[in-house]
């Protein structure tokens, strides 16, 4: 892997925002991709090390990665995690990991956050969702870019063999740190790792799946074409975390089931949207609860209230409920649900206003801005943890960049979504 290559990659993205975060484990392939993206040279560079606290070097093993960065001008910040081991503890560790990066991307001002991963980690990551029965979303395995919550998501080494990567830190004369758990059989990643048997990602079996996994891409950008205008069609999505929809414009076709399946995970505030199979069972039957959403008789798609979450402290960076982001502190106060008995006249449903975001004091209510109690709180924003609606894979180039904006909701095409205000879902 060339700066060249490298920079050609990047290049598809569009043009950069004046900062760019990359993480940075201190694995082999990660360093490679801090290294390409310092070459790059189109934007500011932060290396964020996400220390997750599992084994007691990981602190010393932190440092020393931030130490050999520094030493190549690269700026890095060590984000402690604090993790306890126990069950799950991958999946609690790559949760907690993405969530401190995201956060860091927010506090720094960076809207893109590169990840490193490459051929290998594709096409485990389609093996492992073939053996789980997952449809044709699901073996698209990982877009190149997603946009999410803080930062967008972007990945431009996925077809490069992990054994290039290798050899861009031998070069440099870097040696990476080897963690003990990528060697774990314990793990289903790991087994299918070594069921590959191809630890460079240069053999034939890796290269099928990767290209299998870009021919899923493909057609999941396709379907994400299809949806767009079914959304405009058949959607009235509103600032508040809810949306309006007409059943005969929507349809029962794959589009449907597609714009469907977004809906539920940005309104039920999941990480992911329901499997397939129920998404189909819910559109044929036309109203229903699921994925934490609730798609009622006459068209409303709102939060279930029954798993609508507590109140938690007002506090920068706080996401509640899954679902809403407050950019600023309110000391004293907690940011829950408005509860019954509030903005009757508004002319919204009683559940979905007893589940709308609100500011409390000592029980006292602060600001319910969605029913124009007290005061605006623009600090206050529908981000869904799943990201937006439209996954914006095609659009990218029209992605703009304003301090102003949040580049993950804004699209600088007003004509592909319904607009909310100045966001976009």
């Amino acid at each position: 892997m060339t700066p060249g290559e490298f920079a050609t990659r990047m290049g598809g993205f569009g043009p950069p925002p004046g900062l760019v975060a990359v993480a940075v484990s201190g694995g082999p392939h990660s360093l490679a991709l801090a290294l390409l993206a310092r070459q790059w040279g189109g934007a500011r560079l932060l290396a964020l090390v996400a220390e997750h606290g599992l084994r007691g070097e990981s602190a010393a093993e932190a440092a020393h990665v931030q130490a050999m960065l520094h030493a190549r001008g690269i700026e890095t910040l060590v984000l402690p995690l604090g993790l306890a081991g126990g069950a799950g503890m991958q999946e609690r560790a790559r949760a907690a990991r993405l969530a401190a990066l995201l956060a860091a991307c927010t506090r720094a001002g960076a809207p893109w956050l590169l990840l490193g991963h490459h051929r290998m980690d594709q096409a485990e990551t389609l093996l492992l969702r073939a053996g789980r029965g997952a449809g044709e979303a699901g073996l698209a395995a990982m877009p190149g870019l997603r946009a999410m919550p803080g930062a967008l998501l972007l990945r431009p080494l996925l077809d490069v063999a992990p054994a290039a990567l290798e050899a861009v830190c031998a070069s440099a004369g870097l040696a990476p740190v080897r963690d003990p758990s990528n060697d774990n059989p314990a793990f289903a990643r790991i087994r299918a790792r070594q069921a590959l048997a191809d630890p460079g990602g240069e053999g034939p079996g890796v290269a099928a799946l990767s290209l299998a996994a870009d021919a899923f891409a493909r057609r999941r950008v396709e379907a994400e074409a299809a949806m767009l205008p079914r959304l405009a069609a058949a959607v009235t999505p509103l600032p508040c975390g809810a949306a309006r929809i007409d059943r005969e414009a929507l349809g029962r076709d794959a589009a449907a089931a597609a714009l469907l399946a977004r809906l539920l995970r940005a309104i039920g505030g999941a990480a992911h949207a329901p499997a397939h199979v129920d998404v189909i069972r819910l559109l044929a039957a036309g109203e229903g609860t699921l994925g934490g959403a609730w798609w009622r008789g006459d068209g409303w798609l709102l939060r279930e209230p029954a798993l609508l979450a507590p109140p938690i402290p007002a506090r920068a960076g706080a996401l509640w409920d899954g679902r809403f982001h407050l950019a600023r502190d309110w000391p004293g106060c907690l940011l829950g649900a408005l509860g019954p008995g509030h903005g009757a006249r508004t002319g919204l449903p009683a559940a979905l206003r007893a589940g709308l975001p609100a500011l409390w004091r000592d029980s006292a209510l602060v600001a319910a801005p969605h029913i124009g109690h007290g005061n605006p709180l623009p600090c206050l924003e529908f981000r869904p943890r799943g990201g937006p609606i439209t996954a914006l894979f095609s659009p990218i180039r029209q992605m703009g960049h304003s301090p102003r904006a949040n580049p993950t909701y804004v699209m600088g095409n007003a004509g592909d979504m319904p607009a909310i205000g100045n966001q976009k879902l």
